[in-house]
């Protein structure tokens, strides 16, 4: 992976739908941009996506604004007209979740990790203050934080029609709501922000959970993954960068503690071997470094 080959990703388009790529039979992904949510594109910076069965279709995350959120909708409907019986929120972090609102239908089942109506509530108040500076009010004015009313915890599936998916919810890693889903008919992985590929991994749960479910994730019998943000990737070898930031990061950070470095020291230097490696690096290490600091300061 190299940062120049990475961080070539185009903005969410503002026309009528999304552009999607077919990545397996009946699997189809739009790409978000490997940037900052901003107002340019409609906060469009996370992978979205819907898997379409024999009689209904799955949202796997709306994206960063409603505006996204109607344009994805919008190319649902150019491939089916299969009802949209769910949609599935991976975790509770904004481009995953603002354009739900484009999805509200009493026919529709929003779907989640069984802490995120909780995730939501707490940080949702927060998350709509602070993208209202970034990406302004004409998008933030649509937002309503819809929580999911089908709560996963541990695993369950749902039947699309003659497709299974299977959901999984984690133990707190990337954040306290991480949610996969699994198309077994072909092996396609919906990982949300438990897989990072071409975009610095972020933390916002806990560093010693995350890579403790590494080998956990790699067992899913996968052929693909589409991860939370950057490119679809071979599974399990999509894991291989991120298991090594995140090694990276931890060892740095402990080693830092044992020697009676100040956390300012830590944001600055842990973790920097690894930035040749990563675009947006200097957005989100510090911020990576300054958690990891503080979860394993007194273990």
């Amino acid at each position: 992976m190299t940062l120049l080959s990475s961080v070539i990703a185009a903005a969410a388009p503002i026309g009528d739908a999304l552009t999607v790529s077919e990545v397996a039979p009946g699997i189809f992904v739009h790409a978000g941009a490997i940037a900052l949510m901003t107002a340019d594109n409609a906060g469009g910076i996370a992978n979205v996506g819907f898997i379409i069965g024999d009689t209904a279709v799955a949202v796997i995350d709306s994206g960063g604004s409603v505006r996204e959120g109607r344009q994805l909708r919008a190319a649902i409907r150019q491939r089916t007209d299969r009802p949209i019986r769910y949609v599935i929120n991976t975790h509770g972090h904004p481009d995953h979740v603002f354009g739900n609102a484009a999805f509200d239908d009493p026919a529709t089942s929003f779907v989640g990790h069984s802490g995120l109506p909780l995730a939501m509530a707490t940080r949702g108040g927060f998350y709509l203050a602070a993208f209202r500076r970034s990406i302004g009010n004409d998008l933030i004015d649509e937002v309503r934080l819809i929580p999911p009313t089908r709560l996963i915890d541990g695993d369950a599936t749902l039947d699309l029609g003659g497709r299974i998916l299977t959901l999984t919810a984690w133990p707190t890693a990337h954040s306290d709501s991480d949610l996969t889903v699994l198309d077994s008919r072909t092996g396609t992985l919906f990982s949300g922000d438990l897989v990072f590929t071409g975009h610095v991994p972020i933390l916002d749960g806990s560093l010693r959970g995350w890579l403790g479910l590494l080998d956990r994730l790699a067992a899913i019998p996968a052929q693909r993954v589409v991860p939370g943000h950057g490119p679809v990737a071979a599974w399990p070898a999509a894991l291989q960068d991120e298991r090594r930031y995140l090694q990276a990061l931890v060892g740095d950070v402990r080693d830092l503690i044992r020697r009676g470095a100040p956390l300012a020291r830590a944001a600055q230097r842990a973790g920097q071997s690894e930035k040749p490696h990563w675009p947006l690096f200097d957005d989100y290490n510090a911020r990576n470094a300054t958690a990891a600091f503080s979860e394993m300061e007194w273990e």
